[in-house]
């Protein structure tokens, strides 16, 4: 007998509700969420209205894009719950991107950008998303709209999409992540180590900003960065005439990542067990330092960019379908390839997230075209996303609860059916003189 989820949602959400203080938004927000889970192809404020009963299109669409109420309560609500269900020294806090095609361009944000999850450049909105996870659990905790340059060089149009005046301001993506990462932080959520793509990884700001928070990182990179040994020396040299040199130079090379790995001894890693087993890929690593110092100018006219200060890991994967990928980590000198392949591969739990919000929840369905409304749906989803992890993981509880008790039983029946003798000081045979 199915579980009635819509009784368990009013129970889950009382934390959400409370920090509202207002009785028809307390009313309208489970509404909302609940049509955001319920059946029906399209998760929009007018087909959930008509499917609902409850609340007319007006009310629901006021709600979400118009009313007067502050989301930051509701997020504080969020990291709580998602620390709870999934937070761990040992999980992953993990930063990409999602798009939602669009049409037209009044929606806010919308512009022909490039799409991580189309593959291509399209129209669309980009979302910088954050996903706290465990045991291949996510949960996501933001999901924040970058605004491109078409946007931020128009005020006008920023306006008349009702983008808050401090947000009214050009960020990268990377810039943009470091925002919600630290608010994840402020909030006391556990994770133990950041995970983002090379879209962000290739930012040496990025990577700067999250060792100078203390955080373990792993982060994807392009193959044509360029690195040094991790031994690599900083010389004088002494110049035959003129002015004495002023900056410090390499005393070798830096070469690309690609080429770095490209004689390393690869490895086949298992990192975990899929549906069709074990997933394996040859992996390699090295320890280098970054080209991403300071740059000048050399002796024979090249611009070369110094070492960086940070020692870390260079590791290289090679697929099975040919293809390559480079990566960056701080984790420890002393880490193996195996902890470094299943932090590395640990970041597709982002993407199920995407395509489940999506999927299931209607992430891409919104038809507003303001800030607030776009932020506000953001949310509404996210937090009936958690609401559904948290069933899920209530119920794995209760069939491993199951199935020990079963194992149990089972074991007793075994017990009965074939005692064991006693082995008692009476009953043990003496040893023989």
């Amino acid at each position: 007998m199915a579980e009635d989820w819509r009784g368990d949602l009013e129970v889950w959400l009382a934390p959400f509700l409370a920090a509202l203080r207002h009785k028809t938004r307390m009313r309208l927000c489970p509404a909302y969420i609940a049509g955001l889970i319920g059946p029906g192809d399209r998760k929009s404020v007018q087909p959930m209205a008509a499917r609902g009963g409850e609340f007319g299109y007006d009310q629901l669409h006021h709600f979400i894009s118009d009313g007067v109420w502050e989301s930051a309560p509701l997020e504080t609500v969020l990291f709580k719950e998602a620390d709870r269900l999934v937070g761990h020294e040992a999980g992953f806090l993990v930063i990409d991107d999602t798009a939602l095609p669009k049409k037209g361009s009044h929606s806010v944000g919308v512009a022909a950008q490039y799409a991580s999850s189309l593959g291509k450049t399209s129209n669309c909105q980009s979302l910088v998303s954050v996903t706290l996870a465990s045991r291949e659990v996510p949960v996501m905790v933001s999901l924040r709209l970058f605004l491109p340059e078409s946007w931020t060089g128009d005020v006008e149009r920023m306006e008349r999409a009702r983008v808050p005046q401090e947000r009214q301001i050009a960020l990268t993506k990377p810039e943009i992540a470091i925002e919600e990462i630290d608010r994840v932080i402020a909030s006391g959520a556990r994770f133990g180590c950041v995970l983002a793509d090379a879209g962000y990884g290739s930012s040496g700001p990025f990577r700067q900003a999250l060792s100078e928070r203390g955080l373990l990182w792993a982060v994807g990179m392009s193959r044509r960065q360029n690195v040094y040994r991790a031994d690599i020396g900083l010389i004088f040299p002494k110049a035959a005439t003129g002015r004495r040199r002023k900056y410090h130079v390499p005393d070798d090379v830096a070469v690309s990542a690609e080429w770095m790995l490209a004689d390393a001894k690869w490895q086949k890693i298992s990192w975990r067990r899929g549906t069709k087993g074990k997933l394996t890929c040859l992996f390699a690593a090295c320890r280098v330092r970054v080209a991403d110092g300071h740059r000048h100018r050399m002796s024979d006219g090249r611009v070369q960019a110094m070492p960086g200060e940070q020692e870390v890991w260079l590791v290289g994967e090679r697929r099975t379908s040919g293809e390559q990928k480079y990566y960056l980590s701080n984790l420890p000198a002393d880490a193996t390839l195996k902890t470094l392949a299943a932090a590395i591969k640990a970041r597709w739990i982002c993407e199920q997230a995407h395509q489940q919000l999506k999927e299931e929840l209607g992430l891409d369905h919104f038809e507003g075209r303001s800030w607030t409304g776009l932020h506000r749906h953001c949310l509404m989803a996210m937090i009936a996303f958690a609401f559904l992890q948290s069933r899920r993981l209530k119920a794995a509880g209760r069939k491993k609860k199951n199935r020990s008790a079963a194992a149990a039983t089972d074991h007793a029946c075994d017990q009965a059916s074939h005692p064991r003798p006693l082995h008692t000081a009476t009953t043990r045979q003496m040893p023989s003189l």
